[in-house]
């Protein structure tokens, strides 16, 4: 009965709050476009559309905005519909504003929240909705302090309450009392004070000062922590902005304003207008510029490229409600690095491309590609079709050509996954962004690839042969074994000599260390040791052969020697000195390939 009489008195509250969307969007601009506000009559709408805690909220991902009209009129805010409806519709213009925006707030509110990370998305909501509502009620004079006096809690939250109700004071110039409780003591004032002056000087560059928002906060939080959300479940309207299946890009790499911003506003001569005592002593300015700047930043020779641990990546996604799997996060974060490394894979010129010339018909398997099937045979053969036993396809020859034709070599992609190397889900493996390097470009360049993760004796792990799927390839890259101590030099027996010779050149290419050659001593098939599997692998792959190891001083190369032996049955070998110029490596051998093949 109860809930009946809710539902009606929300419906008929409906038209007025629809009515005061227009006026809403006009509070921003004309020009302002949004879809239309849903709003909810009852709780069972609210749970489908995944509302609770709050009487509102926002999604970045399909740009709605939600309002429960049945908790409108709980919180008696029936008469505050434009200044509701006003401020959700700053979300989505202002702050976050975007899945981008939303994830580098929470990289930089983690960045100033040790230990307490988990309460990013409640920062960020307090801070962007400080930005919001101070435009509205400064710009549009909208009742937002009437909106805040009416959501007053009746018992006393808390000194982050009063923090935070006091900022608006300080921000609307309110008598002390108009929105916090109790007594206030003068570093609460002052912290609220200053967390005003943040406000203000930081209005259009919001993201810059978020990691000192964060910084005034942290105290509190720290305190308070257990109870910090106490009296602000109302408010919550944007911590889960960003909830959603769609991941946003460019956060691999840590934005160097999550290192300077992290600064507590309390020393920050900008907020505080209090000038460090050195600066009465004439310091040059660059050294004053670089004030804020943490010690072993760099300040000379330009700035290095600065990422994030896969782990870091993937918290941070699940802290900006990205609902997907661990794994598919770190498979993204991997590309993401590779993505700026990517060129094309080298390709060798023919004497002369061919012409397809039909042939005889073959039985198409499941597995093949569909668009292989000739129906119309398929069909002569059976009417009734069952794949893989009546389908058919054409096969064709080739007849001589007069276009020269670029054609891929494929790719043996082998990597060290022994107990030496890193977990890639847990920290940033080199080895593995190297060969997701190489693969990626190699399947841009229209090449198959066969990866193989070896660490034997012990485990291996490897895609089904040589495959075409970028999917398929980073989720056998970002796994794991952390077994053995070597690449497994009889997985080039098992992929390679034991296989029909194969129709288009392969090219071989094993990322491993020193321990590489004590597995080309150790492995013996019969008569046959590694040495020889690899010497007779490169020979029947037709496309070369690279060993890229990391060694931690210089081997010899000279006459006898284990780098001139590998050599002298066929590959080539390149060393560095850490894992991270695999990385270069990479890029710079894919392109030293592609140029000197483009200019034949």
């Amino acid at each position: 009965m109860i809930s009946d009489q809710g539902h009606r008195r929300a419906a008929e509250l409906l038209p007025a709050w629809q009515g005061a969307w227009p006026a809403a969007l006009a509070v921003w601009s004309r020009f302002t476009r949004l879809p239309k506000p849903r709003f909810l009559l009852d709780e069972a709408a609210e749970q489908a559309e995944g509302l609770s805690g709050s009487f509102a909220m926002i999604r970045l991902n399909d740009h709605a905005v939600l309002v429960s009209l049945r908790q409108v009129i709980e919180l008696g805010l029936e008469r505050f519909a434009t200044e509701v409806l006003a401020h959700e519709v700053g979300h989505h213009v202002l702050a976050p504003a975007d899945l981008a925006d939303n994830a580098r707030l929470l990289a930089r509110l983690r960045a100033g929240l040790p230990g307490l990370r988990k309460h990013a998305p409640f920062v960020g909501n307090l801070y962007t909705d400080l930005l919001i509502n101070d435009r509205l009620a400064r710009d549009a004079e909208l009742d937002l302090a009437g909106l805040y006096q009416a959501l007053k809690p009746k018992d006393n939250p808390g000194k982050l309450w009063n923090l935070y109700m006091r900022i608006y004071e300080q921000l609307w110039s309110l008598p002390s009392g108009s929105l916090t409780q109790g007594r206030l003591d003068p570093t609460l004032r002052a912290d609220a004070a200053l967390g005003a002056r943040l406000i203000r000087v930081h209005a259009r560059d919001w993201l810059e000062g978020a990691g000192r928002f964060a910084g005034l906060l942290y105290p509190y939080l720290t305190r308070e922590a257990a109870k910090a959300h106490q009296g602000f479940g109302s408010l919550l309207d944007a911590t889960e902005a960003g909830s959603g299946e769609q991941a946003p890009d460019g956060l691999a790499e840590i934005d160097e304003a999550e290192i300077t911003g992290s600064l507590d506003p309390r020393d920050d001569p900008a907020l505080t207008g209090i000038d460090r005592p050195d600066h009465a002593q004439g310091d040059a300015p660059d050294d004053k510029a670089h004030a804020s700047a943490p010690a072993g930043r760099e300040t000379l020779g330009g700035r290095k490229r600065r990422y994030r641990g896969p782990l870091d990546y993937t918290e941070l996604m699940e802290s900006a409600g990205v609902k997907a799997p661990r794994k598919e996060l770190v498979m993204r974060y991997y590309r993401e690095l590779a993505r700026r490394h990517l060129i094309p894979f080298p390709s060798r010129r023919v004497e002369q491309a061919s012409d397809p010339l039909p042939e005889g018909l073959d039985s198409w398997d499941l597995g093949e590609p569909l668009a292989a099937v000739d129906w119309l045979e398929s069909m002569i053969r059976s009417p009734r079709v069952l794949p893989g036993l009546t389908t058919v396809q054409r096969g064709y020859g080739e007849s001589p050509g007069t276009e020269p034709e670029r054609r891929p070599v494929d790719l043996y992609l082998g990597i060290d996954c022994s107990g030496s190397m890193a977990n890639p889900e847990r920290q940033l493996s080199y080895p593995v962004l190297a060969g997701t390097v190489v693969a990626l470009s190699a399947l841009r360049a229209g090449a198959r690839v066969m990866a193989c993760l070896s660490g034997e004796p012990g485990e291996f792990d490897q895609t089904h042969g040589f495959v075409r799927g970028e999917a398929e390839l980073l989720q056998l890259l970002t796994g794991y074994l952390g077994t053995g101590y070597a690449f497994g030099i009889g997985r080039l027996q098992a992929a390679i000599l034991d296989q029909p010779p194969p129709k288009r050149a392969v090219h071989l290419l094993v990322i491993s260390d020193a321990d590489l050659f004590r597995m080309l001593d150790d492995y013996l098939d019969g008569a046959r040791d590694g040495w020889e599997v690899a010497e007779q692998a490169a020979l029947k792959a037709g496309g070369g052969a690279t060993a890229v190891l990391n060694l931690p001083y210089e081997y010899s190369r000279e006459e006898g020697s284990v780098m001139a032996r590998l050599e002298r049955i066929g590959w080539q070998v390149h060393q560095v000195s850490s894992q991270e110029q695999m990385v270069g490596f990479a890029r710079a051998f894919a392109r030293a390939t592609y140029h000197r093949e483009g200019a034949a």
